[in-house]
């Protein structure tokens, strides 16, 4: 059986295209076209079912047309529009062996500690619209908005899902002094 803290969501499927099963698929993460794993999970009445990629194309940079095995008509299809379409973390984790890149959407739901502050709370989303791309961290503090840096980051525990930093001094308790 799958678990939520095993997989994270890349996207939605949105209407068939065609009349043999294809759907279009928006993504925020391009994971399944690196890794080597060839399904995608969905949420099906509060499970979580692996459906094998049969093929996929690029429509965009964001937009896919994607075939899944078993579903060879546009009624099939239907019942998959609107659907959150996640992915095993655990394909995301082997990938970065290779040097590539961790997906930042993979991070959502890890804990972040900082090595003066203690537990800060966990990520909630990635901030990438401006050049310095954040953490958006809810926490007994509030929302905290952390920079995305190698150098701040101590230590990775996929398996608890925790993040150990060490940030500079005054940027944890920035919000704090603004309330004074």
């Amino acid at each position: 059986m799958i678990k939520s803290e095993e997989v994270y969501k890349i996207g939605i499927f949105n209407k068939p295209h065609g009349i043999h099963g294809e759907l279009y698929f928006t993504f925020t993460d391009d994971v399944f076209d690196r890794a080597d794993c060839d399904y995608l999970i969905c949420l099906l009445d509060g499970i979580f079912v692996p459906f094998y990629i049969e093929n996929y194309r690029f429509c965009s940079d964001t937009i896919a047309l994607i075939k899944l095995e078993g579903i060879d008509s546009v009624e099939r299809a239907r019942m998959f529009t609107r659907m959150e379409v996640y992915f095993p973390i655990k394909y995301v984790v082997e990938d970065t062996k290779t040097d590539e890149e961790l997906s930042l959407n993979a991070l959502i739901g890890f804990e972040i500690e900082d090595s003066i502050f203690g537990k800060l709370g966990q990520i909630t989303a990635i901030d990438s619209s401006t050049v310095n791309t954040l953490f958006i961290i809810e926490g007994e503090r509030g929302e905290l908005l952390i920079p995305v840096c190698e150098e701040f980051i101590v230590k990775f525990d996929y398996k608890k899902k925790q993040i150990r930093m060490n940030l500079p001094e005054g940027l944890v308790n920035l919000d704090v002094a603004a309330d004074v």
